[in-house]
């Protein structure tokens, strides 16, 4: 993580830094070391490779340790990880975020059973308190629904999409540089 803070040092204001992970001992200090332009915080449950739902609306401000207020003291922008719920968005609300990153997998399967849903959670309960909203885009590859790249595309006021997970994956067997052209061709 250090290495590639000091590559993107020079670029700063060009090109963003993000970091996500989960809060556990450890990770705090690692991003208050590196100063990324952005964190998001995602719950991970043991054994998961992946999160698989967000922050549950509720959970207490204790069990993220104060690290939303030392991450925003040292200038990082947090972001919060949750389900496109107005629930979950107004507790990320009240628990000091910047942004969230909307859980999208149950959007991205809805195209097997018709149209999509999350859309009142962002333009409703997100944007008019002018916070910005990020996706994190739970896709496996980026040619095989082309519906679904264009249907998240459209979600009103996404202003990040975040794919590192499903992007890194399929970079594996088809290499970083094919990867990264086929889901910006997707994105548009």
């Amino acid at each position: 993580m250090h290495d590639i803070a000091a590559e993107l040092a020079p670029l700063k204001g060009r090109v963003e830094f993000n970091i996500e992970g989960d809060p556990r001992p450890g990770f705090a200090e690692l991003v208050l070391d590196v100063r990324p332009d952005q964190c998001t915080l995602v719950p991970v449950k043991p054994g998961e490779i992946t999160s698989e739902a967000g922050w549950p609306a509720g959970t207490p401000r204790a069990a993220l340790g104060g690290i939303i207020d030392r991450f925003k003291a040292a200038g990082v922008r947090v972001s919060l990880f949750v389900d496109a719920e107005p629930g979950a968005l107004r507790w990320a609300r009240d628990m000091g975020a910047d942004r969230v990153e909307l859980y999208t997998e149950p959007f991205a399967r809805a195209f097997d059973r018709g149209p999509p849903r999350p859309r009142r959670a962002s333009r409703a309960t997100w944007k008019p308190r002018g916070w910005r909203t990020n996706s994190g885009w739970h896709q496996r590859r980026p040619r095989s629904r082309p519906a679904q790249p264009h249907a998240v595309r459209t979600l009103p006021h996404l202003d990040e999409v975040s794919i590192g997970h499903a992007l890194i994956s399929r970079a594996i067997f088809v290499g970083l540089g094919r990867t990264v052209r086929e889901y910006l061709e997707v994105l548009g």
